[in-house]
């Protein structure tokens, strides 16, 4: 389902994508396109699009062609989601050791919905941390990286 979102394939549309967006939350989904895991992320994401069109905009960057970001936020996971609003990465806690990961169990869609709502309400109020609706362990498969950093 890859081919139906929307790609950054620059390093430089990826920053343009996260500085543009003013009232929505931009989530971008890291990793190969060509990975499973990626592929079956990709396809909840394509299934959740629509119904949080009005709240985030969803874009895949592809880390064979784009490599600027694979070392700066030291992706060790095969798919990584991350989330921004107004030029901001969003810090979570969903109950792990690490607060900038989420390791999530593919599949279920409405769960990612519950948290990319919370974390873009929450993110709109300018918290320097947003709480899960619900508590996550580490030992799933995906990885959310949430991180938050408050302007001067």
């Amino acid at each position: 389902m890859s081919f139906m979102l929307q790609h950054l394939k620059k390093a430089r549309q990826v920053d343009e994508a996260i500085l543009s967006e003013e009232d929505r939350m931009v989530v971008i989904r890291f990793g190969r396109d060509s990975d499973p895991e990626c592929m079956k992320m990709d396809e909840v994401l394509y299934n959740i699009a629509e119904e949080v069109q009005n709240f985030a905009v969803i874009y895949l960057v592809d880390l064979d062609k784009v490599r600027d970001f694979t070392h700066m936020y030291d992706f060790d996971d095969p798919c990584t989601l991350m989330c921004f609003f107004r030029n901001r990465h969003i810090m979570i806690d969903l109950g792990t050791d690490d607060n900038n990961q989420y390791n999530w169990a593919q599949g279920d869609e409405q769960e990612i919905i519950d948290i990319l709502e919370t974390v873009c309400k929450r993110a709109r109020k300018d918290p320097g941390l947003v709480v899960s609706p619900k508590g996550y362990s580490t030992s799933c498969r995906y990885t959310f990286m949430f991180t938050y950093t408050k302007k001067a």
